[in-house]
């Protein structure tokens, strides 16, 4: 598929980098590039790309979602198009591979929301982060209020979402909602070496720890358990814990073939 708003660059081995591109709007999230998000996720192939990396193009990761669009919306269709935006970055979340966000700039409402929906986020230390929705008369509307007070807890989340205020890569760092921060030159080369890292893991089990902890949200302590519990008896029944007990025991390195 050709997308007007996305570039693909999947050159590297295992490595797909998809980067939002609609600078002169600082890459803010309308129905069209929502679609082309989600026809993307539809047909990655997961295969082949091992790690998945998110980007924005410009100044911005993601600048919030396109208010212009939002402005003349009845209930019915912002209800519509809130959905549509939460069930693309759900798609997103899903996926069985590790999903990086490379935050090169401003994410703010729907790109935090975007950025949240990725398994681990890293921020240049210019990147600037908030659900400033509120001084827009809504509420966060890609499943902020969900995933923010997961990742900060509920007392920062709520913080965040009522003041509507804007914090940096630091700040972010230090009530988690980023993994680490680093000066921009360095971003997109230590996101890449962590991808790198990655695919020197097991896949299958890279698969079942990344369902594990997804399907964690909202199951009881004794449903987590008995559902790691499941993932992890299933390594058993595949080559790659084989090798890598072999490996381990024969002080070689583990060769993982997917299987």
């Amino acid at each position: 598929m050709e997308y007007q708003f996305l570039k693909y660059d999947n050159s590297r081995e295992g490595i797909g980098v998809l980067t939002i591109s609609s600078p002169a709007t600082l890459n803010a999230l309308n129905s069209t590039i929502l679609g082309e998000l989600n026809a993307f996720v539809e047909e990655l192939d997961q295969e082949n790309t091992r790690v998945l990396v998110i980007t924005g193009e410009g100044k911005a990761f993601v600048a919030g979602a396109d208010i212009s669009q939002m402005s003349g919306l009845y209930p019915e269709e912002g209800y519509k198009f809130g959905q549509f935006g939460a069930q693309v970055f759900k798609k997103i979340e899903d996926l069985e591979i590790p999903v990086i966000a490379a935050i090169n700039g401003f994410a703010l409402g729907g790109g935090c929301e975007l950025a949240m929906a990725c398994d681990i986020r890293i921020a240049s230390a210019k990147a600037k982060f908030g659900q400033p929705e509120v001084n827009l008369g809504i509420i966060p509307g890609f499943s902020g209020t969900y995933r923010l007070s997961k990742l900060v807890g509920q007392g920062i989340a709520k913080e965040l979402i009522y003041t509507g205020g804007m914090i940096g890569a630091d700040e972010a760092l230090r009530i988690g909602l980023v993994n680490k921060v680093v000066e921009p030159e360095a971003l997109m080369d230590t996101v890449l070496a962590m991808a790198e890292s990655i695919l020197t893991s097991a896949p299958i089990a890279v698969k079942f720890a990344k369902k594990c902890i997804n399907e964690n949200y909202d199951l009881t302590a004794l449903e987590a358990i008995e559902l790691e519990n499941k993932y992890f008896s299933k390594c058993f029944a595949t080559a790659d814990q084989k090798e890598g007990m072999a490996a381990f025991l024969g002080k070689r390195k583990a060769e993982f073939k997917n299987e």
